[in-house]
């Protein structure tokens, strides 16, 4: 096996992998947890439990302190202002948040949302539903002949009508990153908003929503080494001042009467009854973990083992890869075996990998295929690991007499 440029130390630092001949190729679904993670939530639960922005006592305002410090900090890794972090359980909330409470109120009939084919369903059934209940037209951009996003039928369709462009940032088939600085540009220029699932694209590489000028971006914990339940959306101030609450409850109050109400500001008008301050903590603690490891150090092991798994897959032949991008994902099948019946005796080796339309059937339907399976890496991962995943995949043709 060659020399990576790249060393990777990091499996050590994650227990279910650590001492383990479990080979896991599903990051993209979730990924591991370091230890670090595991015991800032542990912890919080042992010495530091308490509700947060309620208690006057000492506890409950050193919590309440670590749950802003937490914002502070994603606040940071995003380069956006604190006041513009609302916590979520993850991007599916905020972007439902989002379609529910802004787009809504902005459509109307004959307008337009722009999507794209390859997106997420979290990022294509709200704006199906939203449109249903506005009027609105469901617009899709395309692929070019490689699989990318194809910027010149994204400018094509883009016209007065368009009031919300709702794209990824990095697919999570393909493993394409937008260009979300040409995207917003153009799509500004026609006075539409743009709300991005960057659920893929945190935990792969730069989040800069003030370059970028998103106006809303969500994304997930749990895909880059933080807790489960715990999301963040992002919006521009302006924006969250005209965005309503989709649910309510305790803390969101300003004051509440019996026939009337009004709402605290931005963050905490969104965040109604207790939160997932655990989840805020680890999250917290995972972003701590990326910086040390640093975002460059994510996108160049992410290009070496794409780009080393792209040459392997090639070797044994008789395997359809989708797309061209190395950002950490690759979506392939091996032709005259269902993806299922595959990922099925990868498991026998301990190999983890997705099979299915990965909540992206309308790409399927366009790549006409019912499904495919998807090698996702990321930082605990190695050559080794895609050596293993080429070796049973050779046992498995012979097995088919592919």
């Amino acid at each position: 096996m060659r020399e990576r440029s790249v060393k990777n130390n990091y499996k050590a630092d994650f227990p279910l992998l650590k001492n383990s001949d479990l080979i896991y190729l599903d990051s993209a679904a979730t990924s591991q947890k370091p230890q670090c993670v595991i015991d800032a939530v542990t912890n919080y639960y042992q010495s530091q439990n308490a509700n947060v922005h309620r208690a006057l006592y000492g506890l409950g305002e050193a919590t309440t302190a670590k749950y802003e410090q937490a914002r502070k900090h994603v606040a940071d890794f995003i380069n956006a202002n604190q006041d513009e972090v609302i916590f979520t359980k993850g991007t599916t909330q905020g972007l439902n948040w989002v379609a529910n409470g802004f787009a809504q109120s902005i459509l109307k009939p004959g307008d337009e949302i722009l999507i794209s084919i390859e997106e997420h369903h979290s990022n294509l059934v709200p704006w199906q539903i939203i449109a249903k209940k506005t009027g609105a037209k469901l617009v899709y951009v395309y692929l070019t002949p490689n699989l990318e996003f194809d910027y010149d039928d994204y400018e094509a369709k883009l016209n007065s009508k368009t009031k919300i462009v709702a794209l990824h940032h990095m697919s999570n088939v393909l493993g394409n990153i937008l260009d979300l600085s040409k995207i917003a540009k153009l799509a500004h220029s026609f006075g539409a908003y743009l709300v991005v699932d960057g659920a893929q694209a945190a935990a792969h590489t730069e989040i800069d929503v003030q370059k970028f000028d998103c106006d809303f971006y969500a994304f997930s914990g749990h895909k880059m080494l933080g807790p489960m339940g715990i999301g963040v959306l992002f919006g521009k101030k302006n924006l969250l001042n005209q965005m309503t609450p989709v649910e309510y409850g305790g803390e969101m109050i300003s004051e509440v009467s019996q026939q009337s109400v009004s709402f605290k500001s931005a963050p905490l008008k969104f965040e109604a009854g207790t939160q997932n301050v655990a989840g805020a903590i680890g999250l917290d603690t995972a972003i701590n973990y990326l910086k040390q490891v640093g975002i460059s150090n994510v996108k160049a092991l992410d290009y070496e083992l794409c780009k080393y798994a792209r040459s392997r897959l090639e070797e044994i032949g008789g395997v359809s890869i989708y797309g061209e991008a190395n950002n950490g994902i690759i979506s392939f099948n091996l032709d005259g075996i269902h993806p299922h019946d595959v990922v099925s005796f990868l498991d026998v080796d301990k190999l983890c990998l997705r099979a299915g339309h990965h909540c992206a059937e309308p790409l399927m339907n366009y790549l006409k295929i019912p499904a495919c399976l998807r090698a996702s890496f990321y930082i605990y991962n190695d050559f080794s690991d895609i050596d293993t995943l080429v070796k049973s995949l050779s046992k498995i043709k012979e097995f088919f007499g592919k």
